[in-house]
């Protein structure tokens, strides 16, 4: 069936990575270099990981031809590595599972499986495997919502490189979204560098916000006074919006201002920032000035909020 909205490009792009993928695996050859096919092997891996399923509960969640899943199961038990018994709650079905034979013969393509995987990744850098795995997790995401892993949050403490992710961050996502100048950039790298100069770990704090352990936010609470703290930096990857994150770093930033004993947070901002301000006013701040600026080669208007703690 074809699908007009999708692109040329986007299908050729998508069989390109297919045919890259399945070569790169082996999927085209007997599997791993053994007597079994791809196919086998995925319905061994299943009969060792489920309790003792039906053949029919197979063939639906593996989406296999009843005939062609019938055959494997028929090698399998003239091998000795399946067995079945009857269902006590149902007499016409068949319960099976792996014979210790079946197990012997499975392990050692289970294991060179996690081999194959790992020297797949062992010549990247471990910045770029979790760059891969993200990569691999979106497309799951996206194309199979209800089977994707459940998605893992982190806010950590900043570590060497964070604060240049944030510059880069914060130049492409303003550039892209609001149509800011290298003006902006400059900005943000001089807030980074006097953070990171200035730093008093008594009275100030930076958290990095990771989604399944890719960065993709942050925000800084720096001293402006003895009784005045200020939130700055704070940014989230487009990916990772509409999950609560931005909300969870302001909160974190509010938490560690009031038990430093601060009196007030501030922050500056701009009124284009609609889902920035949103949150700031949805945790008591008050937009308490405004002011027209030229900056950044478009006319805003700046805008200062503050916070009683």
């Amino acid at each position: 069936m074809a699908h007009p909205s999708v692109s040329a490009a986007h299908v050729k792009a998508v069989r390109g990575f297919n045919r890259f993928y399945t070569q790169r695996i082996g999927v085209l050859d007997p599997y791993l270099g053994s007597e079994f096919s791809l196919t086998e092997v995925r319905v061994m891996y299943e009969l060792a990981h489920r309790d003792q399923p039906t053949a029919s509960e197979l063939g639906r969640d593996l989406s296999l031809d009843a005939g062609y899943l019938s055959r494997i199961l028929r090698r399998f038990e003239k091998q000795g590595w399946l067995e079945r018994v009857p269902s006590p709650a149902d007499a016409r079905q068949s319960l099976m599972r792996l014979t210790p034979a079946g197990r012997d013969a499975f392990e050692p393509l289970q294991q060179r499986s996690r081999d194959e995987a790992a020297a797949l990744l062992a010549p990247l850098p471990p910045a770029q495997r979790d760059r891969a795995i993200a990569a691999l997790q979106t497309v799951q995401r996206l194309l199979a919502p209800e089977e994707a892993p459940a998605r893992t949050v982190q806010l950590r403490d900043p570590r060497p490189g964070d604060l240049g992710w944030v510059v880069m961050q914060h130049g492409e996502v303003y550039a892209r979204e609001y149509g800011y100048s290298s003006e902006f950039e400059a900005l943000v790298a001089e807030v980074a560098a006097g953070y990171l100069r200035n730093f008093d770990p008594d009275q100030e704090k930076g958290w990095i916000a990771e989604l399944d352990g890719e960065r993709v936010g942050s925000v800084f609470v720096v001293r402006k006074s003895a009784t005045v703290a200020q939130l700055r930096l704070l940014i989230l990857s487009p990916h990772a919006r509409g999950l609560g994150l931005g909300g969870r770093l302001v909160d974190e930033c509010i938490a560690f201002a009031r038990d430093k004993g601060y009196r007030k947070l501030v922050l500056w901002t701009n009124g284009q920032l609609d889902a920035a301000r949103a949150i700031y006013a949805g945790r008591g701040f008050e937009l308490v000035e405004t002011e027209p600026l030229q900056a950044y080669g478009l006319a805003l208007v700046g805008e200062t909020w503050s916070l009683d703690l």
